[in-house]
């Protein structure tokens, strides 16, 4: 969305390179509900808000912004496991794309009040898949082959929260308000409308 509809960035490295210029968003909350919210608020009425711009905002404060809310909707998955089985969330293992983002692992970790552990090699998912694959139709003949590869592959980065659990609740709350002001949108969205005549 920033790269493609806003123009705000040309290549997706870029968001973090920007987001790390401003020590914060200066207010700005961004819930990028483009097409409703799923888990845990499951509300199709929802639209994309920003919330709190003024004229201080910049594109720095945008791309930060986009950053904390993917960690904020991780936290709210999270929130509504905690709430549904009693656990608490010691570490957070990570792999993909998107974890490449140093800032956006550490405003993760921060948000979240817990380590986040990054996979060295950032598609960890899709080696274990194919090495799960290979055990099953006998292309590795021991369990300890693959653990050995895995352990070879690489071990994890570990990002740990810097931030307050006082600091934690407030930001939470800002993300909070920022999602209610989310919900009943779509009676405004016009092909909504044109599809109800």
């Amino acid at each position: 969305w920033l790269r493609d509809n806003m123009g705000i960035i040309s290549r997706s490295s870029e968001v973090e390179e920007f987001a790390s210029k401003v020590e914060d968003t200066a207010g700005l909350t961004l819930v990028p509900a483009f097409s409703g919210l799923f888990a845990p608020y499951w509300r199709e009425d929802a639209r994309a808000v920003a919330v709190g711009m003024t004229l201080f905002t910049k594109k720095e404060h945008i791309c930060r912004a986009a950053l904390e809310s993917t960690a904020f909707q991780t936290v709210d998955v999270l929130e509504a496991m905690k709430h549904d089985t009693g656990l608490r969330l010691g570490a957070m293992r990570v792999d993909g794309g998107m974890t490449c983002n140093n800032l956006l692992m550490q405003v993760q970790a921060d948000l979240l009040g817990a380590d986040v552990l990054r996979a060295k090699m950032s598609e960890a998912t899709a080696l274990g898949a194919a090495l799960a694959a290979g055990l099953a139709v006998g292309f590795y003949s021991k369990k300890e082959d693959v653990r050995a590869m895995i352990e070879k592959a690489g071990g994890h980065q570990i990002f740990k929260p810097q931030m307050t659990e006082g600091w934690r609740r407030e930001q939470y709350a800002r993300w909070k308000d920022a999602v209610d002001r989310s919900f009943g949108l779509d009676k405004w969205d016009p092909t909504k409308k044109a599809a109800d005549k």
